[in-house]
């Protein structure tokens, strides 16, 4: 059986689970050419398990995550129904309120593993991740918000290219260096697309670095250059191809290159 997924997650919290057994989805003698089957019994049981277990307000979140990564493993198995309805429940995770600590910290293992789990599930997942970033549910969660928005990059769905532009413009730091890690992704896109999408990244790259240099005492604006601006020049150079690092030689590219094919190049 392949090594989970979610193990990063489970050790993140010191969280230690049984050990599993061998798949029990394993597909019968037969199964690969039927393709995957719909409405199994063996799905309703664990999503059923699921719910329960997200229902307890947080105690029996070890074991939630334990049918989570179930479900991630015999995803491919299933039919368009049972995809459905597994990235529902999954959607429902977020819906489940957890406790803060003294400090404000919320218990949120059960929205990690159910974000990094959807990661896997795309296209089905893609509504759900754009449901949920930025949802004042989970707005603060600056941890859970990263791993949303890069997993939503993952996808390379085109429908989550814009908003994920749009994050560039987010007050937060983090949210704008997540946004622009995830659209690395989009290497592969439409040159035209590829170059708006190069533009908006080095348009924010530029601004901050100009702030920075116009005023060393803003304290504010060096920590969020110093925050985006690895993420975005490593997407500047998924994007063409092209290994510049300062800001000024990435916008002298840009002014020489913006009207040309970089494919050819």
């Amino acid at each position: 059986m392949s090594k989970s997924i979610l193990s990063a997650v489970l050790v993140s919290f010191a969280c230690v689970l049984p050990a599993t057994s061998a798949p029990r989805f394993a597909p019968q003698a037969g199964a690969a050419q039927q393709g995957p089957v719909d409405n199994r019994p063996e799905v309703k049981e664990l999503l059923d398990k699921l719910g329960a277990h997200a229902g307890k307000r947080g105690k029996e979140d070890t074991e939630a995550i334990g049918v989570i990564d179930k479900l991630v493993q015999d995803f491919p198995n299933c039919g368009p129904k049972d995809r459905a309805a597994v990235v529902k429940q999954l959607d429902k995770c977020f819906t489940e309120k957890r406790q803060e600590d003294e400090n404000g910290v919320r218990e949120n293992k059960l929205f990690i593993a159910a974000a990094t789990a959807l990661g896997e599930m795309a296209p089905e997942c893609v509504p759900v991740f754009l449901k949920w970033i930025g949802d004042k549910a989970h707005r603060k969660d600056l941890a859970l918000q990263r791993i949303l928005i890069l997993k939503l990059g993952k996808t390379k769905a085109e429908a989550g290219r814009e908003p994920l532009i749009n994050l560039l413009n987010d007050e937060n730091a983090k949210i704008q260096a997540a946004a622009a890690e995830a659209l690395g992704e989009y290497a592969g896109i439409d040159l035209k697309l590829r170059k708006s999408t190069f533009e908006a990244l080095l348009k924010l790259l530029t601004s901050v670095k100009g702030q920075v240099d116009t005023n060393a005492n803003d304290l504010i604006a060096k920590e969020r250059y110093d925050t985006i601006a690895a993420p975005i020049v490593t997407t500047l150079q998924r994007l063409t191809g092209v290994e510049e690092h300062a800001p000024e030689a990435w916008q002298r590219w840009w002014n020489k290159n913006k009207k040309e094919d970089w494919d050819k190049k």
